[in-house]
């Protein structure tokens, strides 16, 4: 083939075909995430070996459960939009947020996420000086459809002062868990599965199982206060890393949700973190002139 016969066979190429096998690819791995981690997965699993069965049947002869298994193909359609209804209206709202088309379209969310991490942060750290135990799950790419809907749904914006009422010890929803869906409260008083590991340490209360249970089975990062020492802590993938304070909680989120693009408006935070460090270096020195006999 040469030259000429190889530039017609370009020319002629259909390159929107690459396209729409690309977008229809994309479409389907976002889909995939939404429905990882919640009960649609495992709906997609059954049908997947429903199909193999059905298959293997047909090729093994084996022509009663074939005939069988052929029988419910008809109520298929009606039965797939009813296993998967509340999967599908999740899907629609995702169609509709930023996040669900790439980070690349969320930037101008960045704003809200920092203000919501500012929140959160606030919150947890007068909770932990009060001693109120917290469970903040923050969802990032595996969904918690499943996990929301144990609790009440709420949808709503948030503060410190609504993550404060929600763990004051009393109400309803306190011995629960928050779950936050980009920046805002999506449901409250939800039901975590709790770790099954036995590397868990026997010390470790409910509320920090719940919190590496969830963060085993799914993506989620999940801020964790203790409700007798007040210690805050964050488990992600399966650990559980302890002893944070303000500054370093709030880093770690950053972090940890990716809001990278943010790090410009933390015009303040660096000034009181230097603040802090002084004080600290200062508090230091003082106590080593204690110790040496110093004024």
């Amino acid at each position: 083939m040469n030259q000429t016969q190889i530039w017609n066979v370009l020319k002629g190429f259909n390159y929107w075909v690459i396209v729409d096998i690309l977008c229809v690819a994309w479409l389907i791995y976002r889909l995939l995430l939404l429905a990882k981690g919640t009960r649609a997965l495992q709906i997609i699993y059954g049908l997947t070996i429903f199909f193999i069965v059905v298959f293997l049947s047909d090729r093994l002869h084996l022509y009663a459960l074939h005939w069988l298994l052929r029988q419910a193909f008809p109520l298929g359609p009606v039965a797939i939009v009813i296993l998967f209804l509340p999967e599908l209206r999740h899907a629609l709202e995702e169609f509709g947020r930023p996040g669900f088309w790439g980070r690349s379209l969320a930037l101008g969310r960045s704003e809200e996420m920092m203000r919501m991490v500012d929140a959160v942060v606030g919150a947890v750290c007068t909770l932990s000086v009060k001693r109120l135990g917290a469970l903040i799950v923050f969802e990032r790419e595996m969904g918690l459809e499943d996990i929301a809907a144990t609790g009440t749904h709420l949808d709503a914006t948030a503060s410190s002062a609504l993550l404060g009422t929600i763990f004051y010890k009393g109400t309803p929803l306190h011995d629960g868990a928050v779950i936050i869906r980009q920046d805002r409260i999506a449901a409250a008083g939800c039901t975590l599965p709790l770790t099954a590991s036995p590397k868990v340490d026997g010390t470790v209360h409910t509320r920090h199982k719940a919190a590496l249970g969830i963060s085993e089975q799914s993506d989620a990062v999940v801020v964790v206060v203790s409700e007798e020492t007040g210690t805050i802590s964050i488990a992600v993938e399966g650990r559980l890393i302890r002893g944070f304070r303000e500054d370093t909680l709030r880093e770690r989120l950053v972090e940890l949700l990716k809001i990278g693009e943010t790090r410009g408006r933390l015009g303040p935070l660096p000034i009181g973190q230097m603040a802090t460090r002084v004080g600290d270096a200062l508090k230091t020195a003082r106590e080593a002139r204690r110790s040496t006999g110093g004024s």
